[in-house]
């Protein structure tokens, strides 16, 4: 017994050195990567950057800088006129940001012991005025026009739109006041009241001259609506079938969206445009799958995001006209979440 006995404690310090070996290793090499991580944004910019003044007063693109090296994830912008010259890159990281000519809301995720996210209200000169959490990874954001609303989309579970399972939650913060969530709202669908427990809300667009209005996505056993909500009554009311991440024009007569041509479980979204006058619905030339929140750059063309397929993290924004047969062309190289202030 003796001899058992000696043998396992021996067996169980061995396994304890190379758990520990193990452990050191591991340790070493998530320093290694993070300080790598680091060098790479502190190297130079692999485009032109200058160090990003007050909110231009000509319009301007508000975006995420997704070039390598300094300023990697910060957010930036550039003169409207000139959207592929040097642009001017904040201190401020953002996985998500939206602006208008006087403040911007980033959200961002803050690294740790324990991930926190979080939405941060900025001014003119990039300093945050207030900041509150959201419930999970941030997905989506929106300025009401006069500034005084603020909608965000965050994963609760799931990181993608085309995760089976997926689950969001979407708040309206309105100035002063607690964000609201969206799923509190009364869901109405063919003038009844729908009260199932799956329901998902996401993607607000805030109409333009109608401070009580916005549209969204709304989503419930398998059925996806465009809703028309007000703010006041608290109500969310489907006006039309399968619209994801609507984004309403300047002149508030249509609305751009994603539209799946790929099925449930092999999402594929096309770029459309929906004439909120006639329900006509118009799919776009954009052959690659865009699952972003589209911007129009004016009433004529959009803008929308697309992953860089030649490298990791590394994203473009493309505008593309919404004639049918207009063919998509690179707005910002290296960009991410364009944000139209004029």
């Amino acid at each position: 017994m003796s001899g058992a006995l000696a043998s396992g404690k021996i067996r169980w310090g061995l396994l304890l050195v190379v758990t520990a070996l193990v452990l050191a290793g591991a340790g070493i090499y998530a320093i290694g990567a993070y300080q790598r991580f680091e060098e790479s944004r502190s190297a130079a910019s692999t485009v032109g950057i200058t160090t990003a003044q007050p909110l231009p007063d000509v319009p301007f693109v508000l975006f995420r800088n997704t070039a390598s090296g300094q300023g990697y994830g910060h957010a930036a912008t550039v003169p409207l006129a000139a959207p592929g010259g040097t642009r001017a890159v904040s201190e401020q990281e953002c996985d998500r940001v939206y602006g208008t000519t006087e403040s911007s809301v980033c959200l961002k995720t803050n690294r740790g012991l324990v991930t926190a996210f979080e939405a941060t209200v900025l001014n003119r000169d990039w300093e945050p005025q207030r900041s509150w959490p959201i419930k999970g990874i941030p997905s989506r954001t929106r300025i009401s026009p006069d500034g005084s609303m603020i909608a965000t989309t965050v994963f609760v579970t799931g990181h993608s739109y085309a995760t089976a399972g997926f689950s969001t939650a979407t708040e309206i913060t309105q100035s002063g006041g607690a964000p609201e969530n969206l799923e509190d709202f009364a869901l109405l669908v063919n003038g009844q009241r729908l009260v199932a427990t799956d329901r998902n809300i996401w993607g607000v667009t805030f109409v333009p001259g109608q401070k009580d209005a916005f549209y969204a996505t709304a989503a419930s056993s398998g059925r996806i609506w465009l809703v028309r909500g007000s703010i006041s009554a608290k109500t969310l009311t489907a006006v039309h079938d399968n619209v994801e991440c609507p984004s309403i024009s300047p002149d508030g007569t249509r609305i751009a969206f994603k539209k799946n041509d790929g099925g449930a479980l092999a999402a594929h979204w096309k770029v459309a445009v929906l004439d909120l006058a006639t329900g006509q619905e118009t799919v776009l030339s954009e052959k690659q799958s865009v699952d972003d929140q589209i911007e129009w750059l004016d009433n004529s063309s959009v803008l929308y995001g697309l992953a860089d397929q030649a490298v990791e993290g590394d994203s473009n924004i493309w505008r593309l006209d919404t004639e049918p047969a207009s063919q998509p062309v690179l707005f910002i190289a290296h960009a991410w979440s364009p944000s139209v202030v004029r």
